[in-house]
């Protein structure tokens, strides 16, 4: 069956416009002057609850996505959009930016309904240098499906930050990320 010319002017739109979205974001992060939302586990922007907007999923090496119900309560946020959808088992991400100083933030809420206590995701991750050995998101968010913000202050030289996954129990996962140009 062909798609309709209506769904494939819809279709051209949306590439067209994600297309201006990161290529004016990419200027600004070149000019160092805006801040990098990434949602994971989306194929187009989002919009949160308090209006800021998050790119779609980009910039993960392997991994998969998943998405959990709409009306799934998430505890400790005022935007539990974020954590609706998630990548997992990703070994890497990457993204150019000038060099300078950045506040990086992780956001992690254990949402996987066969994750019920603590030790049963465990995995590591390092961010520009900075290691989070044997990470626990259960543990570091108080239990399931409430939502919990690693913060890293790092130091970038070479052009592009670079985080790692590397799982120890079950497979990393991670919701969003931010990177904010430091003061």
């Amino acid at each position: 069956m062909r798609p309709s010319s209506n769904l494939l002017r819809f279709i051209a739109t949306v590439c067209a416009a994600t297309a201006w979205t990161a290529t004016v974001l990419a200027a600004d992060v070149a000019a160092g002057k805006s801040i990098v939302r990434i949602k994971a586990g989306v194929s187009a922007p989002l919009k949160d609850e308090t209006g800021t907007m998050w790119l779609a999923d980009q910039g993960f090496a392997g991994g998969d996505v998943v998405g959990r119900d709409d009306n799934l309560a998430i505890a400790n946020t005022k935007t539990p959009s974020l954590y609706r959808t998630e990548r997992y088992s990703m070994t890497a991400f990457s993204l150019k930016v000038p060099n300078g100083k950045y506040v990086v933030k992780l956001h992690f809420a254990e949402t996987f309904e066969g994750i019920s206590g603590q030790g049963e995701r465990v995995f590591s991750f390092n961010v520009e240098g900075k290691d989070f050995k044997d990470f626990d998101v259960f543990v570091k968010a108080g239990g399931a499906n409430r939502a919990y913000i690693e913060t890293v202050e790092v130091e970038i030289k070479d052009g592009q930050l670079d985080i790692t996954f590397t799982p120890k129990v079950e497979n990393p996962e991670i919701n969003a990320l931010e990177i904010i140009p430091a003061k």
